[in-house]
């Protein structure tokens, strides 16, 4: 299967997003991961408001003046997709949500390509169950790391993210090509980054507005 039509995916939820009183009703969008969405910029810092679920909302009620939206952030820094998915059912489900983003490849590269896959698939075939629409991302960049290697490890989970999304058909926000594309025009990936593998407010502008672009 294709990665899902963003013009038609969350065709619904953009109906509801442009409902007026007494129509419409909350939307809520649950952001869930690792440090990037939670906002950790150069460690300890979190800042929250320059993240990129901070920043998608306000793309949101920019667009859709009408929402009501909740943009709700349940990523933990430094967790991984395995903790991630023990608790996708009671942190994220609960919530009710009608679309979930998923972003925990920087934090998987330890747990090996085969592990990772089967704890993004639980939480995606999860929240398909729920009738959640789902948007994955790759990760974003680490100055450590050689991305003109196809074979290097964010390169392959990207590539996995990528192909999961074709796979269940949901969303998709390639982060990682933010990246790539630095290197590939002569710039410094440094640029993107607050820390070795945090991106900063410039990165997370870019991801927001790729998400945004889903609604």
């Amino acid at each position: 299967m294709p990665i899902a039509n963003k013009k038609k995916y969350l065709a619904e939820i953009k109906s509801i997003l442009r409902s007026k009183w007494p129509g419409n009703r909350t939307v809520n969008i649950v952001c869930h991961g690792h440090s990037v969405p939670s906002g950790y910029f150069k460690t300890p810092v979190v800042n929250t408001f320059n993240s990129y679920p901070h920043l998608l909302h306000l793309a949101l009620k920019k667009k859709y003046p009408f929402a009501v939206v909740n943009v709700i952030v349940t990523a933990i820094g430094g967790e991984s997709s395995k903790s991630g998915s023990k608790r996708f059912k009671k942190d994220v489900l609960k919530l009710k949500p009608d679309v979930v983003t998923i972003d925990y490849s920087l934090n998987d590269r330890g747990l090996g390509l085969p592990v990772v896959k089967k704890y993004w698939s639980s939480m995606i075939k999860a929240a398909k169950t729920a009738g959640v629409k789902v948007i994955l991302l790759s990760p974003t960049g680490d100055w450590t790391e050689n991305l003109k290697d196809k074979k290097n490890r964010l390169n392959l989970h990207g590539a996995q993210v990528e192909a999961l999304a074709k796979k269940y058909n949901t969303g998709f926000v390639d982060s990682l090509n933010f990246y790539r594309s630095y290197i590939k025009s002569g710039k410094n990936i440094r640029q993107l980054l607050s820390q070795i593998n945090h991106p900063n407010a410039k990165a997370h502008k870019l991801v927001a507005k790729e998400l945004a672009g889903w609604f």
